[in-house]
């Protein structure tokens, strides 16, 4: 298949606009950032060496010669823009990392809060199966053996979680 650059054109054209021709646009574009950036390159020195060549260099010469300074960057309009410019970033990094532990710590007691709410369902689930006298309970005590709860150990376990209860957990 053969195709003319004219009917590769005419296939990329949208009808009823004008056609912008590519490379100049391009050449343009490139063109226009390196004269928006040409003033950060910095300073151009030219001396002459003892072997008497003329160097030009971004560094200035060693020792003691005489230079020439071609192209200085202009002097900045704040002369502690540098050091205003360090401070607002060790600020912006304080602050993020304030932000970073506020968010921990929010996190801690979101999870604290959920922890309190798993124990307080628990506890008062226990209530609701002590309170039950029908149902035979077991607890271990300290030797690790199972026994029966008497109604004098369900008494206590029932005061020691409406105690915690009442301390830990909201009302509802």
């Amino acid at each position: 298949m053969n195709r003319s650059p004219s009917s590769i054109w005419r296939q990329c054209a949208t009808p009823g606009r004008a056609r912008i021709p590519v490379v100049p646009l391009a050449l343009a574009l490139v063109l226009g950032t390196f004269a928006a950036t040409a003033p950060a390159w910095g300073a151009l020195y030219k001396w002459t060496d003892a072997n008497g060549r003329v160097v030009y260099s971004d560094q200035p010469p060693p020792g003691d010669m005489k230079i020439d300074v071609i192209a200085a960057p202009p002097p900045p309009s704040n002369p502690n823009a540098m050091k205003d410019m360090a401070n607002k970033e060790v600020e912006s990094k304080k602050q993020q990392q304030e932000a970073a532990a506020n968010s921990k710590k929010a996190l801690q007691q979101r999870a604290d809060a959920e922890k309190r709410l798993d124990a307080c369902k628990s506890a008062r689930a226990e209530i609701t199966r002590l309170a039950a006298d029908q149902i035979i309970l077991y607890s271990v005590n300290e030797k690790g053996e199972t026994i029966v709860m008497n109604e004098a150990d369900r008494r206590r376990r029932r005061e020691t979680l409406e105690t915690f209860i009442k301390a830990n957990c909201p009302q509802g």
